[in-house]
Parts: structure tokens; C-alpha cells; sequence
């Protein structure tokens, strides 16, 4: 039987809405036709299933045979696809543009010039306001095909118009491409590396930023154009570690959203994308009263009403909203009391297992495991740690997989496991630091230190703990080696065995030290 997991219909129909499936019968019923029938039984069958049993949807359903079984599902799949189109083609405007593209394109086939062409400027000229540069080239290429063949109108303005159009259009979409490019693969990049661990790596993503990132004119540049802009600045200053550029650029893409403000209907989720990238900036800087007032900012966004929904957006949404509460408690130094949203994250990681992506998954464990290290609850942080270190896509974040590694090496110190316990764990992380393309000199110390902690006297050991804290201090000074502490605050864990108090203890200091 596939797996439920995989099989798209079965993933489709348990996503839809109570309003989807009622549309979605009425939109199938119009024929009457007997295989529409079938398709309603067999989305009924499928629909009162938890979990996909297609042997017993023969016996539920008799009239369909297994032999029409897949192109059955294959069949219903494209009537849901198209009953969904329509159901929300109101709340997306590109798609009802798209419609009307193709209703312009069957008057052109028909031989109704004119109207097609009043079709085709309507289009046009909504696509422009809304920043669909896409759709209207297609709108102005079809106005052309009709123009060049028919006597429509006068012919001698407008066919410079049309040229002209034509090529403004292509050029800032042209530019958006190139933008967008550039700000797909640094961010590719950094899923992949992380931030720049040496001048070498600096100066290779300074060079493809320069030489890839076109010049703009912001005066005359789109909205798109802009936000590319302000992204591809976004991840190579983040990922060259310029944490006060990167959060002045990532505050122009949510600042843009205001000027403006009809695009947080029609682009969502960029708009929340850029508000997470501003958080993340923000807590990177450790500006706490900052992050505090924009994380506000996206929960009221989330709350409002009046915004649009979908599976796609409430992922999102939940996703940055509790990634930013757990950075808050972090920088607030309350690990135990960020413990009581747990739950409530690991049943929307279940709810949302369909739409979310390894990486993000790995960096919720990551970030759960810190809470519960931060709280003292070192076996619970190893049990999440362990679905960071052993998940089967090991090739994403090797930066992600490392920290996981020598935090968990540090939980089982802290737990206490015995001295074979340990070595295992020791061994572990000297194989995989010796896969690395580049370590570091923080997780070079680190692992140095805790391979010799277990033979050093109980009265040398804080005395071993300060030394070592002197030591990262010194490392942390050099800008390239600041990259593992934003990932794990190892000198705040030494502070706290130093002066014998709980880690959480150590940040709250902080935080009373920054305000």
C-alpha cells in the first residue's frame, strides 16, 4: 500500500477545508455523469480514512475495480486541483488574471479582435498596478501577435506603444530574475555552509555578491526589484557576519511592505518572511526591546482577522512566531518557563509535518533540545539533539549538525554518564569534526577540553573552566570566529559552572546588563 505520507490525493483531501469539500461537490455534480460518481465515492472513501487503506476501499466502494483504481485517484486529483483553482481565485488576483488571459486568448481564436484586446488591456494594466510584471508581458506579447496580423486601429502610435511597453516591462523583469537569482543562491549557500568561517569564504561570497548583483535605481525600481535588492543584502551581509548591515536591510524589506501596504495581502508570506529575518537580526544583535516590539508586531499580524489564510501562511506563520518566542526566551534567560510551549510546538510539527522542510524541522529540535540544556534537563535535551544528529538528510546545515554534536557532548558531561559513555560520545564528534571541510577554533577547544575534563582533580576543575572561558573569549574577538557562538552560548554554560549557578541564571544577568 504507499505510504499516506507520499500519496498526494490522500495528502490533498485530509488538508481541505470543510467549505473545500463542500465546493468541491457541488463543482463535481454539475455533469451528473456516472464517472463523477465514482469520483465523489472514492473521495468520501478517502476522506473518512485516517490513515490510506486502499484494499479496503474496493470492498467500500464496489463499483470501482482495482485495475481503475489509479487513474480513478490520478483523475480525482486533477478535479480537486480544479475545483481549488476556483474556489480561490477570489483571494488571488494572479490567478484570476490568468483566466482572463486565457478567455482573451479563445476571442482572439474566435476572431473577436477587439474584444480580446480589451481583455488584454485590462489585464495589463491590473498586472502593473500589482507588481505581476509577468502576466502582463504576456498580456502585451498576445497584443502584438494581434496587432501585427490585424487591422484593429490605427497602427502608427501604437505600434511604438506596444514596443515600448514591451520593453519597459522586460527590463524590470529582466532585473527582478537577475535580483532574485542572486538572492536564491546566497541563501542556498548559506542553508548549505552556514556564515563565513574564514576570509576565503568571505572574500568567494563577496565576489559572487559584486559580480552578480546588478545595479539599481531604487527610485525607479519596482516593488519586486526592491525586495530582491534587500534580500540578496539580507543573506550575504548575514552571511559574512555584518549583523548591523544585515539588520538595516532586512528592516527596509518589512519597511517597504509599508510603503507599500497593499502588498501584505497579495505577498503574505514575504512580507512575514522579511519580519522573521528582521527578528532574527535583531536577536543576533541582542537587542532585546527591539525584538520584543517586532515579534508584537508579527502575533498581531497572525491574530488579525481580517488577514488572509491558508495552509501555507498559518505554517509560516507558526513556524517564525515560534522560532522568535524560543530565541525570546533565550535572550530573556527563562528556559524552564519557555518548557510550557513544547507541547504546543511539537503537535503543530506534527500538524505541519506535510508543509515543513528538513531544515526548518532540525533547527526546532535544535532549539527545543537548547531549552530544555538551559533548564538543566540534560536527557531530554540529548533525546532531541539525537534527532538533529541522526536525521537521514545529514547534508543540510553541517554547521547545524556540528553545535548539535558538541552540545550534546556537553549534555551527556552534564548528566553524569559514565566514562564509556563519554568516550563514545567523544569519538562520535572527533570523527565528525574531522569530515569537516573547516573547524572551527571554539569547537576545536571545546572538544579538547572535555575529552581531558574527566582526568582533571575536582579542585583543578573550575580553575580548568576559567581557562577555557579566557581562551573563547579570545577566540570570539576574531570576526570569523563568532560564527559558533550565535549557535551555542558556550561561555554563558562555562560562567555557569564557574560561579555555580544555572545557565538561565547567567543570561537573565546579561539581559539586566544590556537594558
Amino acid at each position: 500500500m504507499p505510504n499516506q505520507n507520499i500519496d498526494p490525493i490522500f495528502q490533498l483531501i485530509k488538508s481541505l477545508t470543510p467549505s473545500e469539500k463542500r465546493h468541491f461537490r457541488l463543482f463535481t455534480n454539475k455533469s451528473g455523469s456516472s464517472e463523477d460518481l465514482k469520483f465523489l465515492q472514492l473521495f468520501d472513501a478517502l476522506d473518512q480514512q485516517e490513515t490510506l487503506n486502499e484494499t479496503q476501499i474496493l470492498k467500500q466502494v464496489p463499483s470501482i475495480k482495482k485495475a481503475q483504481l489509479a487513474n480513478l485517484k490520478s483523475n480525482l486529483y486533477k478535479h480537486l486541483l480544479s475545483s481549488l483553482r476556483t474556489y480561490h481565485a477570489p483571494q488571488n488576483l494572479d490567478i484570476q488574471l490568468h483566466e482572463q488571459l486565457d478567455y482573451a486568448r479563445v476571442l482572439y481564436n474566435k476572431g473577436f479582435y477587439q474584444q480580446s484586446l480589451k481583455m488584454l488591456d485590462k489585464v495589463k494594466v491590473a498586472a502593473l498596478e500589482f507588481e505581476l510584471p509577468h502576466i502582463a508581458l504576456t498580456a502585451i506579447d498576445l497584443e502584438k501577435l494581434i496587432e501585427s496580423q490585424y487591422i484593429t486601429r490605427s497602427l502608427s502610435g501604437r505600434a511604438e506603444s506596444l514596443t515600448q511597453e514591451a520593453t519597459t516591462v522586460s527590463t524590470h523583469l529582466a532585473q527582478m530574475h537577475q535580483l532574485s537569482n542572486v538572492a536564491l543562491r546566497l541563501y542556498g549557500h548559506y542553508l548549505k555552509v552556514g556564515l563565513a568561517r574564514n576570509q576565503e569564504d568571505h572574500e568567494s561570497i563577496t565576489a559572487f555578491f559584486e559580480a552578480n548583483l546588478p545595479i539599481l535605481d531604487l527610485k525607479r525600481a519596482g516593488f519586486y526589484e526592491k525586495l530582491y535588492y534587500y534580500q540578496a543584502h539580507v543573506w550575504y551581509h548575514l552571511m559574512t557576519q555584518d549583523l548591523k548591515a544585515c539588520y538595516r536591510y532586512a528592516q527596509k524589506w518589512v519597511d517597504l511592505f509599508e510603503e507599500y501596504p497593499h502588498m501584505k495581502e497579495r505577498r503574505p508570506v514575504l512580507y512575514i518572511k522579511g519580519m522573521h529575518n528582521l527578528l532574527n537580526a535583531l536577536y543576533n544583535l541582542l537587542y532585546h526591546s527591539k525584538f520584543s516590539e517586532v515579534l508584537q508586531q508579527l502575533e498581531e499580524f497572525a491574530n488579525d482577522p481580517k488577514r488572509r489564510s491558508n495552509p501555507n501562511i498559518d505554517t509560516l506563520l507558526f513556524l517564525y512566531i515560534y522560532t522568535n518566542k524560543i530565541n525570546a526566551y533565550f535572550l530573556e534567560g527563562k528556559f524552564t518557563e519557555g518548557l510550557q510551549i513544547i507541547p504546543g510546538v511539537l503537535k503543530n510539527l506534527e500538524g505541519f509535518q506535510a508543509q515543513l522542510d528538513p531544515h526548518r524541522m532540525l533547527v526546532f529540535y535544535y532549539k527545543i533540545a537548547s531549552l530544555y540544556f538551559g533548564s538543566g534537563d540534560f536527557k531530554k535535551a540529548i533525546e532531541y539533539l539525537n534527532k538533529v544528529i541522526h536525521h537521514r538528510n545529514t547534508s543540510l546545515r553541517e554547521d547545524l549538525q556540528c553545535f548539535a554534536r558538541i552540545l550534546n557532548l556537553i549534555a551527556h558531561y552534564e548528566a553524569g554518564y559514565d566514562d564509556d559513555t563519554l568516550d563514545y560520545q567523544i569519538r562520535t564528534v572527533y570523527h565528525f569534526l574531522g569530515k569537516m571541510d573547516n573547524q572551527q577554533q571554539m569547537q576545536v577547544e571545546i572538544f579538547r577540553f572535555l575529552r581531558k575534563v574527566g582526568g582533571i582533580a575536582p579542585h583543578q576543575v573550575k580553575d580548568a573552566f576559567i581557562e577555557l572561558k579566557d581562551t573563547l573569549i579570545t577566540i570570539s574577538q576574531n570576526p570569523f570566529e563568532r560564527r559558533p557562538f550565535l549557535y551555542l552560548d558556550i561561555i554563558s554554560w562555562l560562567e555557569s559552572k564557574i560561579d555555580n549557578v544555572p545557565v538561565q541564571e547567567v543570561m537573565r544577568r546579561k539581559l539586566a546588563r544590556l537594558k
